[in-house]
């Protein structure tokens, strides 16, 4: 080989060489400079996820509500705990640590084709703008009296799937529901929530209705935004509400009496027990609710019935009465209310033409609490306020 030939193959291999050198550089950094490293869920999938290696090391800030809890781990779970049962939700992009145990509910993000028995919960999707996630419903469309909930099943958006003692089990599976959201009533047929547990759809037993304070059951707008992926946007909305109620909750208490009453049909009174939230509202908004005393009771429920001639001594002297409509029929007039119980004739406030009455949709909208709040203590002023001005409530003549 002469010269020449010699220097152009040393050339040929020095190229060589480098591009090789290169290729080599490549094949073992191939993330550009630019790109981030690899996320939780990356590393997710390269390795299982067991629930024994997850650190619940976060937790929901909760002002008033008590009956829930929730705990975030990495990868983005999230551990709810509600009356004692846990429920691990699980983002969308990854699936249940294998380990998980037997007795935690496990709820896949998204969640949608929602069955909803717990009417109380419907408004919390309305205010997120949620609602489509709801699609089949424990109430029939004349028994909302939220007006998007019933045009949404008037127009066929949400289907009527059977009251919570007796679902349609074939629609609700016909329909991929990815959860049942209960009230405790659900505790009454537990041979129902084993059932749907059985075809594979999880159930969530709502408890607003349980907590102690007021804001406690606006609070849970909370929960339902870790659920829906809308977490920001339900803790502004509630700060929000706390915003606007905050100079109510600053003033002193003006003393003024409240009694809150239905008549049945049999003539007793139907009246709220001293711990309700109702009677925790009426004193947030400035009053002193009547009559006094009625917290002791062995029932869970929220109310008690006691006779004409008990209420008539405990609440005679009241400042002002509010009717609850929403156990018996709605009323326009003091007739109307008297001829539902002639006693109610010699009430303070039936006399001096202090007397209200509450609307229909009143108890199906959660988030009503901080408007009723304000409604009390707009009627607790030297000058009430003038028809029309209020939400909730509307003045009996």
């Amino acid at each position: 080989m002469n010269g020449v030939a010699v220097m152009k193959y040393r050339k040929f291999f020095c190229a060589f060489l480098l591009a090789a050198a290169l290729l080599c550089a490549c094949g073992q950094d191939r993330t550009a400079p630019n790109e981030p490293a690899p996320g939780p869920s990356d590393q997710a999938e390269a390795q299982p996820i067991f629930w024994n290696d997850l650190r619940w090391d976060e937790h929901l800030e909760l002002v008033y509500a008590q009956s829930f809890a929730v705990d975030y781990a990495q990868y983005g779970f999230a551990r709810i705990t509600i009356d004692g049962i846990v429920y691990l939700l699980v983002p969308e992009d990854l699936g249940p640590p294998p380990d998980t145990p037997e007795d935690v509910v496990v709820l896949q993000q998204p969640l949608g084709n929602i069955y909803l028995q717990a009417t109380a919960a419907m408004d919390c999707f309305r205010q997120l703008d949620a609602m489509d996630a709801v699609t089949l419903s424990g109430t029939q469309a004349d028994g909302w009296y939220i007006p998007e909930a019933r045009e949404a099943m008037e127009n066929g958006k949400i289907l009527y799937a059977g009251k919570y003692s007796a679902p349609d089990y074939e629609l609700i599976t016909s329909q991929n529901c990815r959860l049942a959201l209960e009230s405790t009533m659900i505790y009454h047929n537990p041979e129902v929530k084993e059932q749907l547990e059985r075809l594979g759809i999880p159930v969530l037993v709502e408890r607003s209705s349980y907590e102690i304070h007021p804001l406690g059951r606006m609070e849970w707008i909370k929960l339902y935004g870790i659920l829906l992926g809308k977490q920001e946007e339900a803790e502004s909305y509630f700060e929000r509400q706390i915003e606007r109620l905050d100079p109510i909750l600053e003033q002193e208490n003006t003393g003024k009496t409240v009694a809150f009453f239905s008549i049945t049909s049999n003539g007793s009174v139907t009246v709220r027990k001293s711990g309700d939230y109702i009677a925790k509202a009426i004193e947030l908004a400035g009053g002193v609710y009547v009559p006094e005393g009625l917290a002791e009771n062995e029932s869970a429920l929220s109310t008690i019935n006691i006779q004409m001639e008990t209420f008539y001594q405990e609440a005679r002297d009241a400042d002002v009465l509010v009717y609850n409509s929403a156990i018996e029929a709605d009323l326009d007039t003091l007739e109307q209310l008297v001829s539902k119980s002639a006693p109610l004739a010699d009430f303070k406030a039936v006399q001096s033409g202090n007397v209200w009455c509450t609307g229909k949709s009143m108890f199906q909208e959660s988030q009503a609490v901080g408007d009723i709040i304000q409604d009390i203590h707009g009627i607790l002023a030297e000058e009430p306020p003038a028809d029309g001005e209020l939400t909730y409530l509307h003045r009996l003549y």
